[in-house]
């Protein structure tokens, strides 16, 4: 949870890595106007407004000058990698770096200006089917791919860019001019494919296509016929979580199966695999990052028909309160809860077994069930019944603490469990005993390796109550959540202010949350106990490791005063469902 969330973070700040210039701009093509045949786009709208950048958290948390250590950390990793590869290349260890930090400060300022990057399906559709006849020659492949960047004020460093990249190459490409809907283009010529490049006005175009660049460039001069990818039913459907987005994406899904050939050298074909899963089921996958004065809104959606046997069948339906709220006490840092159908993902792995057996072969399928059998001592389909398919986790050290992380199974049989535990674990258990009706289990892990950069450790504590499997690196923490479990029932997470207020945000249906409250973590004690884990992780296994093998300390861990956090980050909150339209994610961040 604490590397997730501190990930979460920093994916979201890096958006602003280097801007320093301020610029409000709309995409070079929204969807309305892009070609009705439009597989795929991903759209950054350019850098948020100055005053944007002053109210939300995680933009302000980025230009924080106390944040400028992990700033120059990011700068000096991508520096390193730079002289490494430049290294490998000419085998000489003092090699110059690539880039230079100007270089790389110019370079990411590109990020300042809106661009588009899309996919344009084929046509031809046929031209994506391989021939079973092995004589038959192979139809030429599709590259619908496109590139549109507003290079407005970054004409000459684009031009730099693009130059570096050419001469960083191992084969110099051919270079020559055509035109394309009468507009200059570069054609360059590589042995693995052709690329054309255009600069044309403000825009700045690429594709690997001349009839997708064509439509490009008539769409960005006004020359377009009616007909867009926002008449699509597809992106119509997902139009509520579409446009206004900081980054926003929109993927046609069941053209996915375009790009599956029927038959392939090894006779495996991915085309009886799509329609086992019924990818058809889903319509699009779309999101967006929002920014929203000091908030910052991610949503995502998996839309289409929701009909039993499709994979949404894996998400259950969900409740008002997931049941493992109950157990998580007022003062957790952070809570994470997902409910899945385990029979309906048990039923997808079927299908998807039985569809990649070649002709003839179905009945092998049951193989899949024999070895559950021999493993576990009955079917899969049998043991996953005694799981409710409920899993969480909670957090309850304002350092986050390893030895405080809890994870929670919710189980319906506890003599099922039990022995299902016995089966898998039966020489790793090397203490049980039962207290009243809690059964505690030592399970060593002894053999496994630990994760890099985590405290080695050799065992984990569970307790197998009627309901739940609580598992914890130490047993005082498990028996401090249950100890307290009738407590929380009426004083626990679910009554405090924070965490309510967070559940307004949300359908009152749902089959997943998350919530983490920044405001109660002790920023100083974290540092401190990651400064005390880095110690005590091998050099080996630390970033930025130098030549003797002995890694310094993380200047930035060192340098950085953990209360910028403070100012900034209050509260996380998350959650998932499924209607009739689909899965449904969305997350805010303040």
């Amino acid at each position: 949870m604490k590397i997730f969330r501190t990930r979460c973070v920093l994916l979201f700040a890096a958006i602003f890595l280097l801007c320093v210039n301020i610029l409000s701009a709309q995409s070079p093509l929204e969807p309305s106007q892009l070609p009705a045949n439009t597989s795929f786009y991903f759209i950054w709208r350019g850098q948020p407004s100055a005053e944007l950048r002053k109210t939300n958290s995680i933009a302000a948390l980025w230009d924080d000058p106390g944040f400028s250590p992990v700033r120059s950390s990011v700068t000096n990793t991508l520096l390193n990698n730079s002289t490494a590869k430049s290294a490998d290349k000419t085998s000489e260890k003092t090699a110059e770096p690539r880039l230079t930090r100007q270089q790389l400060e110019q370079y990411a300022s590109l990020l300042e200006n809106p661009f588009v990057l899309g996919y344009i399906s084929n046509p031809e559709k046929k031209r994506f089917v391989v021939s079973a006849v092995p004589s038959a020659p192979k139809p030429t492949s599709w590259n619908g791919i496109f590139f549109i960047y507003n290079r407005s004020g970054k004409e000459e460093i684009l031009s730099k860019a693009v130059l570096a990249m050419r001469a960083g190459e191992k084969e110099i490409p051919q270079i020559s001019q055509i035109t394309v809907a009468d507009v200059p283009t570069l054609k360059v010529q590589r042995k693995t494919g052709v690329t054309y490049w255009v600069e044309t006005g403000k825009y700045a175009v690429s594709a690997n296509e001349t009839v997708v660049l064509e439509e490009i460039l008539n769409r960005l001069n006004g020359k377009s016929p009616a007909a867009s990818l926002a008449d699509s039913p597809a992106y119509k459907e997902a139009q509520t979580t579409l446009g206004a987005g900081q980054v926003e994406f929109f993927l046609r899904v069941p053209e996915l199966k375009a790009l599956a050939s029927d038959t392939s050298a090894g006779g495996f074909s991915m085309r009886p695999l799509l329609e086992a899963i019924k990818l058809d089921s889903i319509h699009s996958l779309s999101g967006r990052v929002l920014l929203e004065g000091a908030k910052t809104r991610v949503q995502a959606v998996a839309l289409g028909d929701p009909a039993p046997g499709t994979l949404f069948d894996i998400w259950d339906q969900g409740a008002a309160a997931p049941p493992a709220l109950s157990l998580v006490p007022s003062g957790a840092y952070s809570y994470t809860d997902t409910e899945i159908n385990l029979s309906g993902l048990y039923a997808l792995i079927k299908r998807i077994a039985t569809s990649v057996l070649p002709p003839g072969r179905q009945g092998s399928g049951d193989m899949l069930e024999m070895m559950a059998q021999a493993k576990l001592g009955q079917s899969l389909d049998s043991a996953l019944s005694l799981f409710t398919g409920e899993f969480a986790s909670l957090q309850t050290s304002p350092s986050l603490d390893n030895n405080k992380q809890v994870y929670l199974v919710g189980i319906r049989d506890q003599p099922g469990t039990l022995k299902l535990l016995h089966t898998l674990f039966s020489e790793q258990i090397t203490s049980e005993r039962a207290e009243g009706e809690t059964t505690f289990m030592k399970i060593s892990t002894a053999s496994g390796k630990a994760a890099a950069g985590a405290a080695p450790r050799d065992s984990y504590h569970l307790a197998a109550t009627a309901d739940y499997l609580v598992i914890a690196p130490r047993v005082e923490t498990v028996r401090e959540l249950l100890a307290a479990r009738t407590h929380n029932a009426t004083a626990g997470l679910a009554t405090a202010p924070g965490f309510q207020s967070a559940r307004t945000q949300f359908p009152a249906t749902i089959n997943g949350i998350g919530y983490f409250d920044f405001r109660k973590l002790d920023w100083p004690a974290l540092k401190a106990r990651l400064i005390a884990q880095a110690k005590t992780t091998p050099p080996a296994k630390r970033s930025g490791s130098t030549v003797s093998g002995v890694s310094p300390m993380p200047a930035w861990l060192l340098n950085l005063d953990p209360q910028v956090f403070a100012r900034h980050l209050h509260i996380a909150s998350s959650a998932s469902w499924k209607d009739a339209q689909g899965l449904h994610f969305d997350e805010w961040i303040e």
